[in-house]
Parts: C-alpha cells; structure tokens; sequence
C-alpha cells in the first residue's frame, strides 16, 4: 500500500440565476486534460482531510467561511489512472451573493454550469456529483442548507426559488408563504428590494427558532 494516494475532491453548490449549479475546473494537466472536473487536489503531508479540503475551496473559487460538510470516500482502484488514489469528497454551498471564483494552479479555467446540463467530467466525478445532489435533497427537510445558497437579506421569492432549484420541481407560491410564516423561521426587517413591480420586504434567518424546531422533531417538507 506504498503507492497509495489520497485526495480531496470538492463538489461546490450555488443558487445562480434561479438554478441550481456547480462549479467545475477545466483541467490543464494530465490525466483528463482539457476536461472538466470537480475542483480538489492531493492533500499535503502536514495536513487534515478538512483543512485541505477548505484550501482547495479556496484556492478553486476564493471563497472562505461557507458551509462544508464531508461526503463520502470513494475508493475505486480504477477510478484514477495515476495509480491507488482514494478521494474523501466534501460538498460546499456558496450564497448567491458570492461572485469570486479562482482557477487553481492545475486547472485552466473555472466556471458555473446547471447540474441538469453539465460536460462530460473526469474519473468518476460524476458519480461523485450525484451523490453530492441525493445528500443535499435530502437534507433540505431538517437542515439549514436552504439558508447556506441565499444572501444575509433575503425576499421571500428568492428562498421559494432556492427549494425549488434543489428540489427540481415547482412550489406552489401560496402555499409555501404560508408554511414559512407558520414555522416563524424568518425575521422581517425594514428593508425593502427593488424588482419588477412593487418593492418586496427583505428577511433574515432565525437559526436558533430554526434549532428549537428541529429539537421538537418539526421537519419542513415542501
């Protein structure tokens, strides 16, 4: 087991456009040149598994203090062609209101891409990806991931968009308005977001009623 090898691969989430997208690198290197990929790298002697994983989340999109949680490890002895690689993957949500994204120094480029429509991506990036998709649905009912894609200020528009874009379906707007003001979860405030008709009140989060709810076994389903 000399040779083995192990890796951190990143799958990082954003709600852009009123979709649900990843960010992915063009490689610049061998093996899979010139095909996309999920951001990650080998991870450095003197190193966790997590504080490589939040090097690379900065190193492939510039961004720092946003939600990361591991995944899975994937272990296919034919999943790299380099040889024995084992990759512990994280998952990162990103809120919309951060733009930054850095190409790390094996990647050719970076950029955002809707996960129903993405590139062929390399090793078994793919897999990884899905896996990343089916644990993010998942935890929508009992978490705060929701809050993690959104802005500190928020309209109730944008949030409904957000659990839709990770449930892939519509949401039926009265409905779901009216399950948000019963669960108290939200904090209006004297604000106010300019759009195409009239101005729509902003809100902020309340994690800790949030806390109180999920301590009582209350789920959000939608």
């Amino acid at each position: 087991m000399g040779n083995l090898r192990v890796t951190v691969d990143i799958v990082i989430f954003a709600v852009r456009e009123r979709t649900l997208q990843v960010l992915l690198v063009k490689r610049g290197v061998p093996p899979f040149q010139g095909q996309h990929a999920i951001p990650g790298g080998f991870i450095h002697e003197d190193e966790s598994l997590e504080d490589a994983a939040l090097r690379e989340l900065y190193e492939e999109a510039g961004v720092r203090n946003v939600f990361l949680e591991q995944l899975y490890s994937f272990s296919d002895p034919k999943r790299d062609p380099r040889g024995r690689v084992i990759t512990v993957a994280y998952f990162a949500l990103i809120g919309s209101d951060e733009r930054t994204l850095i190409a790390g120094a094996d990647a050719a480029e970076a950029g955002w891409f809707p996960v129903n429509n993405l590139p062929p991506l390399a090793f078994d990036h793919q897999h990884i990806l899905e896996y990343a998709l089916e644990r993010l649905r998942n935890k929508v009912e009992y978490t705060t991931v929701s809050f993690e894609l959104l802005p500190e200020k928020f309209t109730l528009s944008e949030l409904q968009a957000v659990y839709e874009t990770i449930l892939g379906r519509p949401l039926d707007k009265r409905n779901f308005r009216r399950k948000i003001a019963l669960l108290g979860i939200l904090r209006p405030l004297r604000e106010w977001q300019r759009t195409g008709r009239k101005p729509a009140q902003l809100f902020r989060f309340s994690a800790h009623r949030f806390e109180k709810l999920k301590d009582k076994g209350i789920l959000f389903p939608f």
